[in-house]
């Protein structure tokens, strides 16, 4: 597990963009995806926002994919292992590089064909506590075809990134501007923060 904790923040020294092909292993991505589907057919997904709880505003015009919130209330044993996987990255993140993470929050995201995000940045304006991005895939045997990269934009040097099942990708809040592009097919995430209340 250190190894790919490891892979993801030296990518990320390099590359302001950390990512471990292999973060999730396939049968924890797999049993997050069966409960992100069975939640959906539940009716169980709301349209995500922009903003945060003070100030939130719904555009399909700017993001058009849904969100289910993860919780430990849940008791849901697949998003528990979720969860004691992020802790330990955190403890591991803390120790090595002094980020000084106390908390965290993450959410299922569910793209139908032709839903997109456009360009935005995660930290909110009134409020600094989200320090580092984490997006975790759940899409097994994703062509390029199907599109839904997430496109990173920096100088001179634009990210584009497939979202293939088990990689996770990684990087400051509130530094590089980011989009998800336009996916041809159903596309299964969980994306969450890494925060300092």
């Amino acid at each position: 597990m250190e190894n790919n904790f490891e892979t993801l923040i030296a990518t990320y020294i390099e590359n302001k963009v950390g990512i471990s092909e292999h973060f999730l292993s396939n049968t924890l991505a797999n049993n997050l995806k069966l409960n992100l589907i069975a939640l959906n057919n539940k009716s169980l997904l709301v349209d995500a926002g922009i903003g945060n709880a003070e100030k939130v505003s719904y555009d399909g015009a700017i993001r058009s994919d849904s969100i289910y919130w993860l919780d430990k209330k849940h008791n849901n044993a697949f998003e528990n292992e979720f969860f004691a996987q992020i802790e330990e990255f955190i403890l591991y993140l803390n120790r090595s590089c002094f980020a000084g993470i106390t908390s965290y929050e993450f959410h299922y995201s569910l793209y139908e064909s032709g839903d997109f995000y456009l360009q935005h940045l995660d930290q909110f304006k009134n409020n600094p506590s989200r320090k580092y991005s984490m997006i975790s895939y759940l899409n097994a045997d994703w062509q390029e075809s199907d599109g839904g990269e997430l496109l990173i934009h920096q100088q001179n040097n634009n990210q584009k990134i497939a979202p293939t099942q088990g990689k996770t990708v990684f990087f400051k809040s509130d530094e590089l501007v980011h989009e998800v592009l336009i996916t041809n097919n159903t596309r299964m995430s969980i994306t969450g923060w890494l925060k300092s209340d």
